[in-house]
């Protein structure tokens, strides 16, 4: 799978620190997904992050279980932007980076300036 090889393939430092994250690919973000986010079109969204970033967890966090963190990948949305193979592959590495900076708790902005 390859949204399993781009997460194996993170930075070291990055992935020892990720913790009770879930990778999901799905084909289209859902009725709940759209109206939640707003979105104007089904077809926008290439990734999602739902959690609570490292940076916003309180010192009580993990005392009682929680769910995992989520990371959404959005596989028609991925597809229709890309021509070929690898740069479907290219594109899921990309968005798979840009969700596990939300998880650390990097806003858009902070995540462009950072170069992804």
């Amino acid at each position: 799978m390859i949204a399993a090889k781009a997460f194996d393939e993170l930075p070291p430092e990055f992935k020892l620190r990720i913790e009770n994250v879930h990778v999901v690919v799905q084909d289209l973000p859902d009725d709940f997904q759209v109206d939640s986010l707003k979105l104007n079109s089904r077809s926008s969204l290439l990734g999602l992050y739902s959690g609570v970033p490292l940076n916003k967890r309180g010192p009580n966090y993990g005392m009682y279980p929680v769910l995992p963190d989520r990371i959404t990948l959005y596989k028609s949305n991925i597809e229709r932007i890309c021509s070929t193979d690898s740069e479907v592959e290219e594109k899921i590495r990309e968005v798979l980076i840009h969700e596990v900076a939300h998880y650390f708790g990097m806003t858009d902005q902070e995540i462009r300036e950072a170069g992804y």
